[in-house]
């Protein structure tokens, strides 16, 4: 097994290789293995899955940030591979907590992790810009104090709120690589140019969010050709799994029938796949 620093080391490298890295997104020590065993290179946590799993609603606080980085630890003990961490705001608004939160990620394992710039209040979704730098600037400050390279990602959320404003995103976006951070992130970016515009926009790595249900699906060679360094999924894996079980559970219940079961992997092919990276 690795040491964390060879992880990061490894991590940093990935966001600068020919092709973008596609960072799969586990949400429990099986499915971290599972995708290990499938051949992705890096991971990152969920909060989405997590939540759904903890039975609770994404985006509303609802786990806590001893939750988010237990849940953490349990894939970064599954895997050889670097994991990151969705971090969503830092577990408080100060940039304090940001910085508390990286160091506390790290202490985890994790070798990456992203801060968003939402507050969790619905009237006021978006921290001002002023703040949102400064909590950037705490969080990169702490990241760079480590021992060895961790990928901090800041986040611009305008367009998963309800606020398509590409200047006022690519405006964050800039102020946020000054601030030290290493990687930029807009989920909820979906148009071509737009994106194009963002990467010409920074120096440092952009991530993408791909497969959102109901908008165009860019394919990995044409994000390349964007600009885009870095391509995660989000909840798209978890969502699939769990559509598959609704679908099927509403077979079992409405039509009494079971043909969901042809399409499925037997307990032995998931058990192995499961089994092979750990």
């Amino acid at each position: 097994m690795p040491t964390q620093a060879e992880k990061a080391a490894v991590f940093h490298a990935l966001h600068y290789q020919p092709e973008p890295l596609i960072v799969a997104n586990p949400w429990d020590a099986g499915t971290a293995r599972i995708l290990t065993a499938i051949g992705f290179e890096a991971f990152s946590t969920t909060s989405g899955g997590l939540a759904i799993t903890l039975g609770r609603r994404d985006g509303t606080a609802s786990v806590s940030r001893d939750e988010a980085l237990a849940n953490a630890k349990t894939i970064v003990d599954a895997t050889h591979l670097p994991v990151a961490a969705d971090l969503e705001n830092g577990y408080g608004h100060s940039p304090e907590a940001a910085a508390e939160t990286i160091r506390l990620a790290a202490a985890a394992g994790l070798v990456g992790g992203s801060i968003e710039d939402t507050s969790t209040d619905l009237a006021h979704p978006i921290y001002d810009f002023t703040h949102a730098v400064e909590r950037v600037a705490a969080a990169a400050e702490a990241a760079c104090a480590l021992p060895f390279p961790f990928m901090f990602v800041a986040r611009a959320e305008n367009y998963l709120h309800g606020r398509p404003d590409l200047e006022d995103t690519i405006r964050r976006l800039q102020a946020f690589e000054k601030a030290g951070a290493e990687v930029l992130y807009a989920p909820g970016l979906t148009r071509a140019e737009d994106i194009k515009a963002v990467c010409a926009a920074v120096s440092k790595p952009v991530n993408v969010l791909a497969a959102l249900k109901g908008a165009p699906h860019l394919s990995v060679a044409e994000l390349a050709a964007l600009g885009v360094r870095r391509i995660s999924l989000g909840s798209a894996l978890s969502r699939a799994a769990l559509s598959a079980f609704i679908r099927a559970s509403r077979e079992i219940k409405e039509n009494g029938t079971f043909t969901f079961a042809a399409e499925t992997f037997s307990l032995g092919e998931i058990s192995d796949l499961a089994a092979e990276s750990s």
